[in-house]
């Protein structure tokens, strides 16, 4: 086996190379240096300028990329020039208020999105990562860390299933093992899965524990409010003994969904459901009669803060798409205004 095979490439990413060069996957990014592993081994290689002009930021290697590189003659380093399409990928938008987006995760067949048994547990936050993932194009796994340390397991199960419809739940714990295999036996064949959650849910502990061996230095948490420093500063990309591959990323305190439209069916399918049999089609959902959502929640087969945490999350996507319209009219307008500044230069140069 040839070394990146080990690193999930096969003949469909072999067939998407459309010029000549080496390829390699992207281990590690660092202030637009990356880390990327080939079958010469591992070189450090920066970006063309060819590349770095003529692309935008999202289409900026990230780790778990594959890349077509040429490397120097002489040394461990690599020019790169092509990133092939990616099979997935995982974004938010950037904090603040810009509307650019932030890469989280490429090339991944696993989102596992990861919450700890204690005072992290929060699933209107969980509602957000379910409805990025599943519009990734990756497959979420939703897993729940620290079971040795939880009481009521069944209580925290409910609450789960309750909003992620057709989606696998792992419980696990890192200290006795339970659950580990189960959830390592996904990455068989050169899988490859990203860990996602907040700081203190214990990524780099569960990544520990997949390996065998201590791979990822774990902070504590307090016992006040469960919460912990970032461990995790960067994204890598690790092999595991057992051929799988895993992404870690840092906590993160805030999501912002970006374009995450298409993920809105799969993540609030009952809310969308139940609209359907509202007795108008332009049913507002609020004191209209015959309303199937209200009805839902008076009944108690919806809860208000699902439908809350569903209103919200569309108000914002529809923040999010009025922005970006804004922002893409701007480039436009700045584009042209370039043109035609251009176009009066050489205008007068003539005369």
């Amino acid at each position: 086996m040839n070394l990146i095979e080990q690193y999930g490439w096969n003949n469909n990413w072999e067939e998407k190379m459309t010029g000549s060069g080496t390829a390699g996957r992207v281990l590690l990014e660092h202030k637009n240096l990356y880390r990327v592993m080939t079958n010469e081994g591992e070189l450090l290689c920066s970006l063309s300028g060819k590349f770095k002009f003529g692309n935008d930021r999202e289409a900026y290697p990230a780790v778990g990329d594959w890349v077509v590189l040429d490397r120097m003659p002489g040394e461990e380093k690599g020019i790169i020039h092509e990133v092939l399409p990616r099979s997935s990928q995982f974004s938010r938008k950037m904090a603040g208020l810009t509307t650019e987006i932030q890469l989280i995760a490429v090339n991944v067949d696993f989102v596992f999105l990861v919450m700890s048994l204690n005072h992290d547990f929060n699933v209107r936050r969980l509602e957000r990562y379910l409805l990025a993932a599943w519009d990734s194009g990756a497959t979420p796994i939703v897993v729940l860390t620290k079971k040795d340390a939880c009481e009521d397991l069944e209580y925290y199960m409910k609450e789960v299933e309750a909003i992620a419809f057709g989606v696998d739940i792992f419980a696990v714990s890192s200290v006795t093992g339970e659950g580990i295999d189960r959830l390592g036996s996904l990455l068989a064949s050169h899988k490859t899965g990203a860990l996602l959650g907040s700081s203190g849910v214990g990524k780099s502990s569960l990544i520990n524990a997949l390996s065998g061996v201590e791979v990822m230095t774990v902070n504590h948490i307090r016992e006040d409010d469960s919460k912990g420093r970032h461990t995790t500063t960067h994204r890598e990309l690790t092999l595991l003994p057992e051929g799988g591959l895993l992404i870690d990323t840092p906590g993160m305190r805030e999501f912002q969904l970006w374009d995450t439209s298409d993920g809105v069916s799969a993540s609030f399918q009952d809310i969308e459901d139940l609209a359907l049999d509202c007795r108008f089609r332009d049913c507002q959902h609020g004191k209209e009669p015959g309303c199937a959502i209200q009805e839902a929640i008076d009944n108690g087969t919806l809860k208000q803060e699902r439908y809350k945490s569903y209103v919200k999350l569309m108000r914002e996507l529809a923040h999010i798409d009025r922005k970006s319209d804004a922002a893409a009219k701007k480039a436009e307008t700045n584009k042209w205004k370039q043109v035609t500044k251009s176009q009066r230069n050489n205008y007068k140069k003539k005369i």
